[in-house]
């Protein structure tokens, strides 16, 4: 049985479809791990040229004259943004190296009919892996296309089955001074570090818990071994190495929120028209280039979330 059959016996295929069709039309290109490119050539999704890259993948033109690469491996993993360890983006690499990823255990509980403790093991083999090619835009100015490996986490809640008080997901990492040295001493941030979702937006396609990048493992730098990916979203709503999932009622506070409340809010969706107070959201720097290209709306991805923000005012809620 090939990949695809396996996939879709697995995930109900108008379910599998639905998905397949969304994340084609907002220019997100998924692949099953070790199936082939979705597609060949160039070929138009949403009016958006889909072009072969040096390494032979494929990634979507966003903005005219802008073609997208991927990042490469070496930047994603050496260039990161994780305060656990450090805020010196080159250094953390290294200083992760002792990071324990296994033996891991992703709690999932709060207001769910079906409260679940999953390990690492657990996710690999009840969730089929995805290859989903992202934008990934840092409020900080730079950006990068990243190749992940992951599953919608909609699947998740579909196990544990969030009951009608539920209205948002509340994420925790792990804390571990000893092995993760810029927790240790005075810091201004009040950790573990925290962030949270809408349950629609938690349900939406898009929305991923990622286990691994470029058909590898995730490192320990990336958030290994478990990780949330929002692509409209800026990077730091992508919390790293989960340890807990908590379905509540009342909107989290993230850890960004409650340290800088007058920069940080909690939708933080990218949106070139809100300026942040000390990096300008209107242009980006794609890692790896070095002139700067428009930063587009929802990261270019409104066409599959834009309807969850239908009636709000985004300019005013960054």
């Amino acid at each position: 049985m090939d990949d695809r059959r396996l996939r879709e016996e697995i995930t109900p295929e108008p379910v599998y479809r639905r998905r397949h069709a969304i994340m084609r039309a907002a220019g997100v290109l998924p692949m099953i791990a070790g199936a082939g490119l979705v597609g060949c050539g160039q070929e138009e999704v949403a009016g958006q040229a889909v072009v072969p890259t040096p390494g032979g993948e494929q990634a979507v033109v966003a903005t005219p004259g802008y073609e997208e690469v991927l990042t490469p491996f070496e930047s994603v993993t050496s260039y990161n943004n994780f305060y656990e360890f450090s805020t010196d983006k080159d250094a953390v690499a290294k200083l992760a190296q002792s990071f324990k990823t296994s033996p891991w255990t992703l709690s999932v509980a709060g207001l769910v009919e079906k409260p679940q403790v999953f390990t690492v093991e657990d996710l690999a083999s009840m969730f089929m892996p995805e290859r989903l090619v992202f934008r990934m835009r840092c409020v900080e100015g730079w950006s990068m296309v990243i190749p992940w490996q992951g599953f919608p986490i909609s699947r998740i809640l579909d196990k544990v089955i969030p009951n009608g008080e539920a209205k948002y997901l509340r994420f925790e990492t792990v804390k571990r001074p000893d092995e993760m040295p810029g927790m240790r001493g005075f810091s201004p941030y009040a950790w573990p570090y925290v962030e949270g979702l809408t349950l629609d937006e938690a349900r939406n396609p898009l929305a991923t818990i990622a286990t691994g990048l470029y058909e590898k493992p995730l490192l320990a730098q990336n958030g290994a071994p478990v990780r949330l990916v929002v692509p409209w979203k800026y990077g730091f709503k992508s919390i790293k190495s989960i340890v807990k999932i908590e379905l509540v009622a009342r909107q989290p506070t993230s850890l960004w929120m409650a340290a800088a409340p007058s920069e940080y809010g909690f939708f933080a969706n990218v949106n070139p028209e809100v300026p942040h107070p000390r990096w300008t959201q209107a242009t980006e720097r794609r890692i790896g280039e070095t002139r700067r290209r428009p930063t587009l709306y929802l990261n270019g991805y409104a066409a599959a979330v834009g309807s969850l923000y239908a009636g709000m005012d985004l300019n005013k809620n960054f």
